[in-house]
């Protein structure tokens, strides 16, 4: 199993994207549950892809990248950034979601402006550094 989890994990990444992409345009479009249906497993999905982010680097620990030179910058400036606004994304999510959850809406989309772009970015920068570490 341990094999396949990067690529599961991928999977996970983009899937979470689509989901915020698809919230964001429903909420946009005032379908309230349809959005919090689609945020909810935006989380859920996130929540699967950290389980098996944290099992696959306990198993096998620090992956490297094999590249050098300018493909190699790129990589880590992307992972760099990746790494740091990852590690915000649980929190903002969080929060993000019980506010919405407990119809404190002023208060969601407060901090819903900052949560959605970062959780994007992380999870499609995730789909990046899983392509250029795994499959470049």
């Amino acid at each position: 199993m341990t094999p396949l989890l990067p690529g599961i994990n991928a999977v996970l990444n983009a899937t979470s994207a689509l989901l915020l992409v698809w919230g964001y345009t429903l909420i946009r479009g005032k379908r309230i549950e349809a959005h919090r249906r689609a945020m909810t497993a935006a989380f859920v999905t996130s929540c699967l892809f950290l389980a098996g982010y944290l099992t696959y680097h306990y198993q096998v620990g620090t992956v490297r990248f094999p590249r050098s030179g300018a493909l190699r910058a790129i990589y880590l400036s992307i992972l760099g950034t990746h790494t740091v606004l990852a590690a915000l994304v649980p929190v903002l999510a969080i929060i993000t979601l019980s506010r919405g959850l407990s119809a404190r809406y002023n208060k969601h989309r407060q901090i819903a402006r900052w949560t959605l772009p970062i959780w994007l970015y992380v999870s499609v920068t995730g789909v990046v550094v899983y392509w250029m570490l795994y499959r470049l």
